[in-house]
């Protein structure tokens, strides 16, 4: 983190947070991982692309996900979303694109790419930015977290109805905090195998999420990549 590529509008918020001491003890901790010879993903040029994806003053959409795939080539700093040359995607990915076909009609089953997304304002956050190789949620407790809960106390009180999509205790947890009178909560279970069955097939966010864009004066989210 020696040199912080950050979208104007989010440093204007977050500079002070690289100088508290969880970050430097983050920063410390990643540096020794990369000493030992460990391979941390996605690349450090993408840690905050779900950021620098995504500004401020232009979110409408929260996306909250856990931690980076673990696999190489996968991640590249956007939850759930994957380089547009991995083949087959991940099964959450293939579960979020069946819900979206069949609440919408729309079939994405080609790619996982979700940057169009981003470049609309769904902001595809991360609970934590990094992973080791071939480890899931080795990276986390390590200060991440208190980072993007600051992102996310930051779109709560500085946008107006943005819609929040919760999939799981983990990403419900995590925005427990979020003003329902200002902004949409839409919780599900989360799209993984072991628990879309339980009410994540069903649960239509993506058109839920742009009827309240619609009824606020907002452009819909296209979800068609």
């Amino acid at each position: 983190m020696n040199s912080i590529h950050l979208e104007a509008s989010w440093l204007t918020h977050l500079q002070n947070e690289f100088d508290q001491p969880y970050m430097q003890e983050l920063r410390a901790f990643l540096i020794r991982e990369k000493e030992q010879g460990k391979i941390i993903l996605p690349k450090g040029s993408l840690w905050f692309n779900a950021l620098n994806s995504t500004p401020l003053d232009q979110v409408k959409v929260v996306i909250l996900g856990q931690d980076p795939y673990p696999t190489i080539g996968h991640a590249h700093g956007l939850c759930f979303s994957v380089l547009p040359e991995v083949k087959p995607l991940p099964k959450s990915l293939q579960n979020i694109n069946q819900e979206l076909f069949n609440d919408l009609g729309i079939n994405n089953g080609h790619i996982g790419y979700l940057q169009p997304w981003a470049d609309q304002g769904v902001l595809l956050l991360n609970a934590v930015l990094t992973v080791e190789a071939g480890k899931s949620n080795a990276h986390q407790g390590r200060g991440w977290e208190r980072f993007t809960d600051k992102v996310i106390e930051i779109i709560n009180r500085e946008c107006d109805h943005v819609v929040f999509i919760l999939w799981g205790s983990y990403a419900q947890k995590k925005g427990a905090a979020i003003d329902s009178r200002g902004h949409l909560i839409i919780k599900s279970p989360h799209p993984s195998p072991l628990s879309a069955y339980r009410g994540f097939f069903g649960s239509r966010p993506f058109s839920r999420t742009n009827a309240y864009l619609i009824q606020n004066g907002k452009q819909p989210i296209d979800w068609q990549l």
